[in-house]
């Protein structure tokens, strides 16, 4: 099956029970035994549950892997797979991480004894240099958030084997729909599945995909160990989200695509990020692992923080919030919203300015972000 019909139909089969076209939500927290410990196929809905079950094997599909897990948000995904390893393992990342997950590495995961080296992660050589006799772990986005850097997966996923090192990718920013991590050599995806796959703002879920049985094996325990799972309906939100997503994917690129090419007329600005730019010097990596340059962009505002706080007062249709991939188009300032975790002189070094601004395109109609901006920038 193509992406369209995986997306509708995969681990999404009619109901055996009721013929319900739509996986019911099963609302239950144990499951009748008819023996004493004689389990049949659910027990108790921390270890597994129907509805969970089908979005699991509807995610595994559609990133081209054999397993899929979900779990209670992003940072519950991320957590999780971080517990594969064992104090005194090192762990290369991406410099330029979501301030949630860079605060997760150093505030906590620190404490109980993993090391962290922090790359750029646009030249893989950075990542082979990095290297550890204890590496046991790469950690990349792709693009990254907020900057939009692209880590080439393929050659990074090669550097890490050669290690013995898991490679884990987040996808988050490319949904399954642009970019499948997998097929280049990753051994994990990660997803925050509130942005994109759910679509509509109304849930906190994550996932990881794999094809590797035996991470999978211990992943499996450790959802069930830890017990940071989504609920039911939450599963069932996301769901119904993925089966719109190659519509909504298409759309979020090409309103992206209208709003950079008025970005880079305007005088105000001093660079814009954005994986579709013309002159992107990793032009050939996205052309080779994605298929689509998505609804997510950025770019520094002349004056810093005085005038991105003029600017985000002045719009109506887009919505100043956190978060990311919704129907809604939302604008925020990372230096005082998602990045506010990461100290300021590390900001600065990586090029999070106060005066840079992060863009969700949602899928409104085109014109109307467009003029939305123009008004704002106008009477800033």
């Amino acid at each position: 099956m193509r992406f369209s019909t995986k997306a509708i139909h995969a681990g999404q089969e009619a109901d055996p029970a009721t013929g319900s076209v739509t996986v019911p939500v099963y609302l239950t927290s144990t499951y009748l035994q008819h023996e004493p410990g004689k389990e049949g196929k659910y027990v108790y809905s921390r270890t597994g549950n129907p509805t969970r079950n089908a979005l699991e094997r509807s995610l595994a599909a559609l990133e081209g892997g054999k397993f899929g897990l979900a779990f209670s948000s992003g940072m519950a995904a991320t957590t999780t797979i971080l517990l594969l390893l064992q104090k005194g393992d090192h762990v290369i990342t991406g410099d330029d991480v979501y301030g949630g997950v860079y605060r997760l590495f150093n505030q906590i995961l620190r404490n109980y004894g993993l090391e962290f080296t922090y790359v750029d992660p646009r030249n893989p050589e950075n990542v082979k240099k990095a290297l550890r006799k204890n590496t046991r772990m790469v950690w990349v986005e792709t693009p990254t958030n907020p900057l939009m850097k692209i880590a080439d997966v393929r050659a990074i996923a090669k550097i890490a084997k050669s290690a013995r090192a898991i490679t884990v990718v987040d996808n988050t920013f490319m949904s399954p729909y642009f970019q499948n991590p997998l097929r280049h050599g990753a051994d994990i995806v990660v997803h925050s599945t509130t942005k994109y796959l759910g679509g509509h703002s109304d849930l906190i879920g994550g996932a990881a995909i794999t094809s590797d049985p035996a991470l999978y094996k211990r992943l499996k325990f450790l959802q069930n160990a830890v017990g940071a799972i989504p609920g039911p309906l939450d599963c069932w939100l996301v769901l119904r989200g993925v089966k719109t997503l190659a519509l909504r994917m298409e759309r979020h690129d090409q309103n992206a695509r209208k709003i950079v090419d008025y970005l880079l007329k305007q005088p105000k600005i001093l660079r814009v990020n954005y994986p579709g730019l013309k002159d992107h010097p990793q032009r050939d990596v996205v052309k080779r692992q994605m298929r689509g340059y998505g609804g997510m962009l950025s770019f520094e505002l002349k004056g810093g923080l005085a005038e991105c706080k003029k600017l985000l007062k002045k719009l109506r249709v887009f919505t100043v919030a956190e978060s990311l991939g919704g129907v809604e188009s939302l604008i925020e300032h990372p230096a005082s919203m998602t990045h506010a975790s990461v100290p300021r002189e590390r900001r600065l070094q990586l090029g999070v300015s106060d005066g840079l601004i992060r863009v969700s395109t949602g899928v409104e109609d085109a014109e109307d972000l467009l003029e939305d901006l123009e008004r704002a920038f106008r009477t800033s």
